[in-house]
């Protein structure tokens, strides 16, 4: 499925660090910024998922909610947040579905190896569910700033 600035994003339901089942549409009336990450306690996945906390208070007054995907279980996502502080949920994509609906499961090459895995993406989504934009491939120096920017 290719996703179109505009189009409503696709709904899906997750269960969060927390154990509860948590779904895009819950989040109606709010901007979500949905950010896809390849795994828990690496060191770009860190650093992407602290300068989000850091920035959290920016968010709340925007109005935004943050939610991290990955295929990580719940258990491993509840040590991340445990150990750095994070103060939005990480939800568990343990089959890649919703990875696959938002088309960031890509092959990806390493070191001369060839695997499937998560292409690092933000997705930000207005109040009635659309998309308003989306950035792939991201580069994590200066990403959540970029994404401030266009909420503000």
């Amino acid at each position: 499925m290719t996703l179109s600035i505009g189009d409503l994003a696709p709904d899906f339901e997750l269960t969060a660090n927390t154990g509860e089942k948590v779904r895009l549409s819950d989040y109606k009336g709010k901007h979500v910024v949905l950010y896809f990450y390849p795994k828990d306690m690496t060191p770009g996945c860190t650093t992407e998922a602290c300068d989000f906390r850091d920035k959290q208070s920016e968010f709340d007054h925007l109005d935004a909610v943050i939610l991290g995907i990955s295929p990580d279980p719940v258990e491993r996502h509840a040590k991340f947040i445990e150990k750095y502080g994070l103060p939005f949920m990480l939800l568990a994509d343990e089959d890649n579905q919703v990875s696959e609906l938002y088309d960031v499961w890509k092959l990806k090459k390493n070191f001369g190896k060839e695997y499937m895995g998560i292409e690092r993406s933000t997705f930000l989504i207005d109040q009635e569910g659309k998309l308003i934009k989306e950035w792939r491939k991201v580069k994590v120096a200066g990403h959540v700033e970029e994404v401030l920017q266009i909420l503000s």
